[in-house]
């Protein structure tokens, strides 16, 4: 059953696509950089997408609350984020997967 739903969270968040809902955009992928303010992330299209934090964005890890020093570079996440008027997007709730996006080594 853990195994079924880890995943069910990892194939939903490899789909690491930008794309609109409603007002906001979900924003997929791989964190790539944590700042004080803002987080990057990586999609499965390469492109690297800042997201601007502010202390409303709220998180949430698996059904846990979190925080900004619970994210690390690694995580695979999922942001709802608006676009303001000067074009930065900013998130209104960063959800953190429960698994670390795989690594391949050859």
């Amino acid at each position: 059953m853990i195994r079924t739903l880890v995943v069910l969270v990892c194939t939903t968040l490899i789909a690491s696509l930008t794309f609109a809902h409603g007002n906001e955009q979900h924003v997929i992928g791989t964190v790539t950089n944590v700042a004080q303010g803002s987080v990057t992330v990586e999609t499965t299209a390469k492109a690297n997408i800042e997201v601007m934090i502010t202390s409303d964005t709220k998180f949430t890890k698996g059904d846990r609350p979190a925080a900004l020093k619970d994210l690390q570079v690694g995580d695979r996440v999922v942001i709802h984020a608006m676009r303001m008027k000067d074009g930065k997007l900013m998130a209104h709730t960063v959800q953190i997967g429960v698994a670390k996006a795989a690594t391949h080594s050859h």
